[in-house]
């Protein structure tokens, strides 16, 4: 692992995330930068009205959910007429048509339960201050070339009226990890936290937080033949003594140290040089890479002769299936378990081995994300105030020793080095009732 750069020990964390802070700076001022830093225009402080109901959408990186979303009088969030479909775009190539027309024939029989729409769309996405936005581009692997550079509410609305239904909705798009951090905030009435961060390992990966307008610096951005998304300057347009919640797009960061196994296995992607930190953690990506560097240490006879030529002959490996042989690595229904059982117990030890580091580096640089998110909010000083992590994803949950491994790290480096105090949480349905949040408020 140390050979190829893979090691989770050549990690430093102070001086990746001192690099990690410095991308952020560079893409709240608008210049060059991996992390694209997106205002969402979206505050925090709102109350959430009771008793009236919003519709949501949620498109993640396989599922595509629709429901009906109203919070109690107690502010209990309650949902209703949910449905999950396929994710337009995961299985083929889509046209811009089908894409939307999909989209809109899952909403349809519920679009008139409620007066506006709050859409979480997984993707980074340039948001206007309507709330509408551009898709930048599409991650996870999702096939559908032509919605790039498409206004996804308006498109929506357009879908909406070739299915029959009169009169635009007002949408509300916004992330994931926007969501999360709001669903975070709408349900924690019991404890006081000093700020909130939303981050998502699943699929794909992501982190968002809460900014002062003040710091966000950047010029307009031309969206096509108008500006239809400024990034206004500084006392322009934003209220500098107001906060909004900032989507950093972390999956994109394009400085964390990459051994040569990664740079090999991103040039096999679909979008080479794109979203390479996504390509080192995340759940649609980890267990390819765990392949290619599996196969690797057998072409370097860290094998047997025998597991050597079974490793060899796998063409796919799932993270789902990484994780069974972690948890039980006797399975014979596993293939890399299969490929070693009955073999020299070297060869179990050796696989073992390779996937636990990996799965430290793992959780080592998404400490890097989590860390310098709470770092650059500013909060968390007061252990009685702690910055609330928000996290989803169900390779975070789900990966043996993920969580627990990001914890220690979180632990060690962002509370007793830095003094910043953490918690982290889960929400069910995070991106539902984040999403009805910021119908409800927007």
């Amino acid at each position: 692992m140390k050979k190829h750069g893979m090691d989770y020990s050549d990690i430093d964390m102070d001086s990746c995330c001192r690099i990690f802070l410095e991308e952020m700076e560079r893409g709240l001022a608008g210049q060059e930068s991996s992390l694209e830093m997106i205002p969402t225009y979206i505050e925090t402080e709102r109350d959430v009205p009771t008793e009236q109901k919003v519709v949501v959408m949620d498109a993640g990186g396989t599922n595509f959910r629709v429901a009906v979303v109203h919070f109690t009088n107690q502010k209990q969030p309650t949902i209703e007429n949910h449905k999950t479909s396929r994710m337009p775009g995961v299985d083929e190539e889509v046209s811009k048509d089908t894409f939307f027309e999909s989209m809109a024939k899952y909403v349809k029989d519920i679009v008139d339960k409620g007066s506006n729409i709050g859409f979480c769309f997984s993707y980074p996405t340039e948001i206007a201050p309507n709330k509408d936005g551009r898709l930048i581009r599409f991650s996870k692997e999702i096939k559908a070339k032509d919605v790039e550079g498409q206004m996804i509410g308006e498109s929506l609305n357009i879908a909406l009226a070739g299915l029959g239904y009169e009169g635009n909705k007002h949408i509300v798009l916004l992330n994931d990890t926007v969501a999360t951090l709001l669903a975070g905030r709408a349900t924690s009435s019991g404890r006081t936290y000093d700020s909130y961060v939303g981050f998502i390992l699943g699929t794909g990966t992501n982190c968002a937080y809460i900014e002062s307008n003040k710091n966000i610096i950047k010029p307009p951005v031309k969206l096509g033949a108008k500006y239809l998304a400024p990034r206004f300057t500084r006392g322009y347009f934003l209220d500098p003594d107001k906060s909004q919640i900032i989507n950093i797009e972390s999956g994109s960061f394009g400085k964390a140290p990459r051994g040569s196994i990664d740079l090999q296995f991103d040039n096999s992607t679909k979008n080479p040089g794109v979203y390479t930190f996504e390509k080192m953690i995340s759940g649609a990506y980890f267990g390819p890479l765990c392949l290619l560097t599996i196969k690797t240490a057998a072409k370097e006879n860290l094998f047997s002769s025998v597991a050597t030529e079974r490793l060899s002959s796998i063409n796919e490996l799932t993270t789902e299936q990484v994780n069974d042989f972690l948890c039980k690595s006797g399975a014979n229904d596993n293939p890399i378990s299969a490929a070693v059982a009955n073999n020299n117990n070297d060869d179990m030890v050796t696989l073992h081995d390779l996937l636990e580091r990996l799965v430290e580096r793992a959780a080592k640089l998404t400490a890097v994300n989590l860390s310098s998110a709470a770092l650059k909010s500013g909060k968390g000083r007061d252990p009685n105030r702690p910055v609330c992590i928000v996290a989803e994803g169900t390779t975070f949950y789900k990966l043996k020793n993920l969580k627990s491994r990001v914890e220690y790290y979180l632990t060690e480096y962002l509370q007793g080095r830095k003094g910043r105090y953490y918690e982290i949480i889960s929400v069910d349905n995070a991106t539902l009732i984040g999403a009805a949040v910021a119908g409800l408020t927007n």
